[in-house]
């Protein structure tokens, strides 16, 4: 089992960096912390039963989920950036 899940290793990493990334643009946007915690564990428990159930059918499809998978992380993560940049240059005024 361990083998059949090391191509998504990367991408579990940096999905786990980028859900923190999204828990922090949820409280910077004042969002109801009960609410998000409830969202974020639906989120989790859908990705674990998609993981569990639908491994041996994306084992295929490793390469091609990898890099859609980063290129979302790294979308999202540029987002964040971008939307932090007007705060940050209040910051320095």
């Amino acid at each position: 089992m361990e083998q059949e899940l090391k191509p998504f290793l990367p991408l579990l990493i940096f999905g786990n960096i980028e859900n923190l990334i999204l828990a922090a643009q949820g409280v910077d946007a004042h969002v109801d912390p009960l609410g998000l915690a409830i969202l974020s564990l639906i989120a989790v428990v859908c990705w674990i039963l998609i993981g569990t159930f639908g491994t041996r059918i994306a084992m295929k499809y490793a390469r091609y989920i990898n890099f859609i998978g980063g290129l979302a992380i790294f979308i999202l993560g540029v987002q964040a950036m971008i939307g932090a940049i007007p705060g940050m240059l209040a910051f320095f005024h």
